[in-house]
């Protein structure tokens, strides 16, 4: 359990206040997270990683000359925010473009992404790792959709060594998931962890047996078995990871060079996983390996879980180089990095103190017009939102209308805030997007505020819009559901009625918008509608499955409710 904490609610943000007044010289403290207490030097790519709370010394600790340029931080096991993620790029990127790295995780995939968005439209080069090295989580031929874990160490370290190095973005891109890809790891443990102010932890694992297979949120092992002894517990480790292997080929550039990192989850202390080592280090050898500057200790922790994981990266030539390179960071440092002066920061930036772009006379008329429509939303959205509860809780967590109520309670807010404050259109859509996504928080709530900001993206401060900019902000606001979600038609999400909506809407438009919105709206309705018909494949209804036969799915259904009013309001 957690023992020294003030409040649970506080704790996450606490600990980062308390880190980097640990460590004034490598960190500063910006919204959202860290960052490197030096400036970024102009043109050189910025490598933003993160993620939840709770696996310190990732990502906060990973911060500094050689890795990190700053760390957005979640609450404990929860992706951080888009807002988070965005502000400490807005921290950390210095012309060169940012690279944005993170475990493959559905929340941390539409927050990092919904930033993404925004940033890319104000033209901001946003590249995105996903870390995938766990073996339990997928197959072979499925290496890339896998759940991140320990490998985040060695996948970041490497793009930052390149970093360092002088490589541009596209060459860090290019090594970052060349080194993905040359990762695996799997984990066990003997006992579940304890989230702050908790009584218990998140799972047990009976006496004398270990759960195999574990993720780092929390979650148990996808089986058990008996507790072996340390031996037994490293061969296993071994074993599981070893079978992924490449062959051997010089011509390939793999050797049989590996980097080797055994990680510690947390209670599981440095001694222990010594004599863990101790077999590892005799399987690598009967294999016929080589070990690469080994790391044995706790790089990515879950609180207090008891367990233990094993990583190895086949390494190449160019690899290798990049693993050994110096680092020097809060948490993990190695070797001595040139000692010229680097950059002092300039400052921060703070989105409560970033003031709103220049616009012209039109698209402020038009930014208008785009606050009455979320006002519009929001009143809608109040009206549905205990039928789209009811739904929800058939096959789901009953919390979808108060995810659309608040979200575009959020959003028109923020909307009419910006509007008063001079916003052009563009502007005020790519704010009201970020608050959808803050004051929703969920799934849908990253979705609806992506599709606000890329609509935001089709429109300019600097000039109205006419019935055809419309359309094509829909449509760019779909495309960005349809990028982030990962859903396509059949798996009974918000994607059944927006696929159909988005291509009546484009056949059906000829001018005029209104009547091409509410035309394309009732073909979305009775998408919505056949959903009923469908058992859910993708989000947390996916888990009950046929019991979501019968009930339409209520993204879907609000989707279209939406679009008609919209249309409605439009043709009025």
């Amino acid at each position: 359990m957690t023992y020294l904490l003030n409040t649970p609610d506080d704790f996450a943000d606490e600990a980062i206040r308390g880190l980097v007044a640990a460590h004034p010289d490598l960190l500063v403290e910006v919204p959202g997270g860290v960052a490197r207490a030096t400036q970024t030097p102009s043109g050189q790519p910025a490598l933003v990683i993160g993620g939840g709370s709770g696996h310190y010394p990732a990502f906060a600790g990973w911060v500094g000359p050689g890795m990190g340029h700053g760390a957005p931080c979640g609450n404990i096991f929860s992706s951080p925010s888009a807002s988070q993620v965005y502000s400490v790029v807005r921290n950390c990127e210095n012309g060169g473009g940012v690279i944005l790295g993170f475990g493959n995780y559905a929340g941390d995939v539409l927050h990092f992404g919904l930033a993404a968005e925004k940033l890319r439209h104000e033209g901001i080069d946003v590249r995105i790792i996903t870390v995938s090295d766990d073996i339990a989580s997928n197959s072979p031929e499925n290496h890339r959709d896998r759940r991140g874990v320990a490998g985040d160490l060695p996948v970041f370290k490497i793009a930052g060594a390149a970093i360092e190095a002088g490589a541009d973005l596209d060459e860090a891109e290019r090594l970052a998931w060349k080194a993905n890809d040359a990762t695996r790891s799997f984990g066990l443990a003997f006992d579940g962890c304890t989230l702050p102010g908790a009584g218990e932890p998140l799972f047990h694992v009976d006496k004398g047996r270990m759960g195999i297979g574990l993720g780092i949120h929390g979650e148990p092992g996808i089986s058990e078995a008996r507790i072996g002894t340390a031996a037994e517990v490293a061969d296993l480790l071994f074993d599981k990871v070893i079978a992924e292997e490449p062959p051997r080929n010089d011509d390939a550039g793999y050797t049989g060079r590996v980097a080797v990192i055994l990680n510690g989850l947390g209670t599981v202390k440095y001694e222990e996983l010594f004599v863990v080592y101790a077999r590892i280090a005799e399987r690598l050898a009967d294999h016929g390996l080589t070990a690469v500057r080994p790391e044995v200790g706790e790089f990515v922790t879950s609180l207090d879980m008891a367990g233990v994981s094993l990583t190895l990266v086949f390494l190449d030539e160019e690899l290798e180089k990049h693993w050994l390179a110096p680092v020097v960071t809060s948490a993990y440092s190695r070797g001595v990095l040139p000692t010229e002066e680097r950059p002092a920061r300039e400052g921060i930036w703070d989105a409560a103190k970033a003031e709103i772009p220049d616009s012209g006379a039109e698209s402020r008329a038009c930014a208008q017009k785009i606050a009455a429509v979320l006002d519009m939303f929001r009143q809608v959205c109040a009206d549905n939102e205990a039928e789209l509860g009811r739904l929800d809780a058939v096959a789901g967590d009953g919390d979808h209308g108060q995810g659309m109520a608040f979200g575009s309670r959020g959003a028109a807010d923020a909307a009419r805030a910006a509007v008063d404050d001079g916003a052009g259109a563009r502007t005020t859509l790519l704010i009201a997007g970020e608050a959808w996504a803050q004051a929703a928080g969920g799934t849908s709530g990253a979705l609806w505020g992506a599709a606000l900001t890329s609509a935001g993206g089709v429109f300019t401060d600097a000039e109205g819009a006419g019935e055809h900019t419309v359309v094509d902000a829909i449509a760019a606001g779909i495309d960005s559901i349809l990028r982030l979600g990962g859903a396509e038609p059949g798996d009974k999400t918000m994607v059944d009625a927006a696929v159909p909506f988005r291509a009546s809407l484009m056949d059906a438009f000829d001018g005029d918008a209104g009547a091409a919105i509410t035309q394309a709206a009732q073909v979305a309705r009775r998408a919505a509608d056949d959903t009923a018909d469908i058992a859910a494949r993708l989000g947390r209804a996916r888990v009950l499955g046929d019991k979501s036969v019968g009930t339409p799915d209520p993204g879907a259904l609000s989707f279209s409710i939406l679009m008609a009013a919209l249309g409605d309001h439009l043709s009025r």
